[in-house]
């Protein structure tokens, strides 16, 4: 083949009938899949990967056919091209890696049990069935399906089950889709159903690990989304099902499958009474994410998998947009800057990174650009940058246009700027461009030059970084008049700025609302006339403000010392927004400091300082009418309060756990993990981690197995970190998909940090057998990353990693974790005494 050319080009499949035999067993599927397609040349190209072929006919014609393991290939030749009956006959392995058709293992009562379900997203439907397995041969799909089946199991997919027939269950055929969204589940299931204004079936399935009561909030917001959706799309759902799955094991997040979504049990099936407002937004905003795409991503597909960002990036703004609308009390777009934006400003400013839009090829490569950091959410950051500047209604009806013109087939992202350019009266394309294609993002220079105020973009970076004199159109959006909307130079002069700071009567500021992918160097002297009104200013500034400062202190632009006494300008705000950013900006000042010595004690001290009566007013009890933002504050407020050794707040929490010993997931889950963290710091011991341990094992809620998980891994007792890394490869209590939080914990831990280092060296191989097909598996390099702090950690690192740099899909993640690591040691090298200076003159 001809290097980039597509399997779709030489045959394109129009239906697939799909008989599978699974016995959980002897974890064999038995297959036979029968293609109906047309081809272009009689030399047939199909993927697969795992499949033992057994026969292969074409038009009722046995052909000879091989196979190729490295490329994921099965070839033959037709006799002539044209229209073609292909029948593969073949074998597959049930797997145990989260990838192809998979058991999950959970228990009830101690009793072992099974769920079988499916992860085919990125290249894995290649694993169950023979296909083009590209995104671009969409197909309809008929599923048959027997399997050693018991009493009291249920079987889903994608389409409703049409009959049942000698123990095979056959399926509705399913509407024009891509390979990767095909999907299925049985096993001993529980359910709740309800439908939609329109019509839809919606479903939540979860095993009965779970309490019913926990399927009701997901229940709620699937049902609403698919309805909001419907309207803000006005495009019809196109199912007539939708339903939602949790998999006990699951490597990602969660599936956007067509009519079932898979998830993680912990972003489902949860306990409303007592979940955090954390809790149920993560949760929310997930299923939101899922339902957006079935339309952006089922519906309309992306051409090939260097757009995934037309996927992702959509989904990623519309969860926001949709849960805003759903939820408007929780004030979600804050969340949005806390998490979102804050985690693509970081990973962006690193020379080397990945653009939105990234060309990539073999399947390694492919999963290696699910960058959540920048597909979904820098790609989302240029959503929202657009939807402010076409508006609500542009949007709207672009989306529409965009959906009649693609249903059913696939786009490109120039496809979706056509549409949406045509809606507001604006060409998109030429400014998109300079944000899709280029990495990183800039920093604009205020300045006031020669009585002009002066605008000067460029490149951001954090460490070291090559000037390629990149340039971006940038959304100004200022709060004075007069000023472009868009900044298509290197440079710009505005005016006298005497004059325009007296007919606006307020200070200049940029990104008002910080919709746009850009950060702000304003000189001294306007940022402190800034500073002098903080009190004005809205939460969203109040935290642009706080990012924008820690972000130019990352990138040596400003010392850090600089943002220590600006801290207390914001201390007592009652905005969880700007608690969340304020103790953020405050979590990054810890690089400096070592454990045990006197600067940590004053660094301490300054934190309780911050916290201490905001922890007074918040406590650890709900109070009654209080705030979404007092919620949101209560767990970043006592954290603080706890790292600043606040004498009562470390009593209390200990205080709690006494009055829960016996039934500790009954702890508020919104401060269960920094309680339980206390405790075992200051007064845990092996019962209390054998309890613990214990619980992890045991509990079916993932909010408090993640609770415990935080929390066990911040002992200083070395001898407890040695029994965790123990059970590094041990599934029956660590599961795979959760390894990575207890891995980066350990690490975390100054007591432990060596332990999972030399875990992660010595096992590296085990690392890569076990999630190393997963898109999962490259962030283990970059949480390693994001600790170290070290010269000789940095070497270490480097010594490990760099012999690994040829492996596919590791290459970008390496070199730019050396940079970071590097980076940090410079800046704490360089920068230590003054922040510590900084810190002694704030108290």
């Amino acid at each position: 083949m001809v290097e980039g050319q597509r399997l779709v080009d030489i045959f394109r499949p129009t239906h697939y009938d799909i008989f599978l035999d699974i016995n959980r067993e002897t974890k064999v599927i038995a297959g036979k899949t029968t293609i109906k397609g047309s081809a272009t040349q009689t030399a047939i190209i199909l993927n697969q990967k795992y499949l033992s072929i057994n026969n292969v006919t074409v038009d009722g014609q046995t052909v000879i056919a091989t196979t190729n393991d490295e490329d994921e290939t099965l070839t033959f030749t037709a006799p002539e091209p044209g229209e073609l009956t292909i029948v593969v006959d073949y074998t597959a392995p049930l797997t145990d890696t989260m990838m192809g058709i998979y058991p999950s293992y959970y228990q009830i009562d101690g009793q072992k049990k099974q769920l079988i379900g499916t992860q085919f997203e990125t290249t894995a439907a290649r694993q169950a069935f023979p296909s083009i397995d590209e995104p671009a041969a969409k197909a309809t799909f008929s599923l048959a399906i027997k399997y050693d089946e018991h009493e009291n199991e249920t079987i889903i997919a994608n389409m409703p089950e049409e009959k049942v027939d000698d123990g095979v269950h056959y399926f509705a055929q399913t509407v024009k889709m891509s390979t990767y969204l095909v999907a299925f589940a049985f096993g001993e299931m529980q359910s709740k159903l309800t439908k939609t204004n329109s019509g839809v079936q919606i479903g939540v399935f979860a095993t009965k690990a779970h309490q019913p009561s926990e399927l009701d909030f997901a229940l709620d917001i699937a049902k609403r989304s698919i309805e909001f959706y419907e309207d803000y799309y006005q495009t019809p759902y196109p199912l007539p099902h939708s339903w939602q799955l949790a998999l006990p094991d699951f490597s990602a997040g969660a599936m956007e499958n067509w009519g079932l979504v898979t998830y993680r049990e912990a972003y489902l099936a949860i306990d409303e009474a007592n979940a955090s407002v954390e809790m149920k937004q993560r949760v929310a905003t997930v299923i939101a994410h899922e339902l957006a795409h079935q339309w952006f991503g089922d519906l309309v597909t992306m051409q090939w998998w260097d757009d995934l960002w037309l996927n992702e990036s959509f989904a990623n703004m519309m969860e926001y947009v949709a849960i805003d609308a759903l939820q408007p009390d929780w004030h979600i777009w804050e969340t949005f800057q806390t998490s979102e934006a804050a985690s693509a400003l970081q990973r962006d400013a690193t020379d080397g990174v990945q653009s939105v839009h990234v060309q990539v090829e073999k399947p390694a490569e492919i999963d290696a650009i699910f960058d959540g950091a920048i597909v979904y959410a820098k790609g989302s950051r240029m959503l929202v940058m657009v939807r402010s500047l076409i508006g609500d209604d542009a949007l709207r009806r672009g989306l529409k246009d965009y959906f009649e013109a693609h249903k059913f087939a696939n786009a490109k992202g120039s496809d979706l700027w056509a549409a949406l350019g045509k809606a507001a009266g604006i060409d998109l394309t030429a400014m998109m461009s300079t944000w899709l294609e280029q990495p990183g993002y800039p920093v604009v220079n205020v300045k006031v030059v020669n009585d002009k105020l002066t605008l000067s973009q460029e490149q951001f970076f954090i460490g070291d970084g090559v000037d390629q004199k990149r340039q971006w159109q940038i959304p100004l959006h200022s709060n004075y008049t007069d000023i472009p909307e868009l900044m298509v130079t290197q440079q710009l002069e505005l005016g006298d700025y005497e004059e325009l700071r007296q007919v606006a009567g307020t200070p200049f500021r940029l990104n008002l609302d910080n919709t746009a992918h850009f950060i702000v160097n304003y000189e001294p002297a306007l940022l402190q006339d800034i500073l002098n009104h903080v009190d004005s200013l809205s939460a969203i500034t109040q935290l642009q403000l706080l990012q924008d400062l820690r972000l130019l202190a990352e990138g040596r632009q400003i010392s850090y010392a600089v943002v220590v006494p600006i801290l207390r300008n914001f201390a007592a705000s009652q905005s969880g927004v700007v608690n969340t950013a304020l103790y953020q900006v405050i979590g990054n000042l810890k690089k400096f400091m070592t454990p045990d010595t006197s600067e940590e004690k004053a660094f301490k001290q300054l934190v309780n300082e911050l916290s201490a009566s905001q922890f007074v007013r918040l406590d650890w009890h709900k109070k009654p009418a209080e705030t979404i933002d007092d919620q949101v504050s209560r767990p970043v407020i006592a954290d603080a309060a706890l790292f600043g050794e606040n004498q009562k707040a470390v009593a209390s929490a200990h205080a709690l756990v006494q009055e829960n010993q016996l039934n500790l997931v009954k702890l508020p889950a919104d401060i269960r993990a920094i309680v339980l963290a206390n405790e075992v710091k200051h007064f845990g011991n092996q019962e209390l981690f054998d309890q613990l341990l214990a619980d992890y094992r045991t509990t079916s809620d993932g909010g408090y197995q993640r609770d415990i998980m935080s929390a066990l891994t911040k002992t200083s007792d070395k001898a407890l970190l040695t029994q965790i890394v123990s059970h590094f490869e041990d599934s029956e209590t660590i599961k795979p998909q959760d390894l990575r939080g207890w891995y980066q914990g350990v690490l975390a831990n100054e007591d432990g940090q060596q332990l999972a280092w030399d875990w992660i060296r010595n096992d590296w191989d085990w690392l890569e057998k076990t999630v190393g097909g997963d898109m999962e598996f490259t962030t283990y390099i970059t949480v390693t990353a994001r600790i170290f702090k070290t010269a000789d950690r940095l070497s270490e690192f480097k010594a490990f990693f760099e012999p690994k740099l040829e492996t596919p899909g590791l290459t970008r993640e390496i070199t730019m974790d050396v940079n970071v690591i590097a980076s940090r040691v410079t800046l704490i090298a360089e920068e230590k005494p003054a922040v510590q200076q900084a810190i002694n003159a704030s108290l």
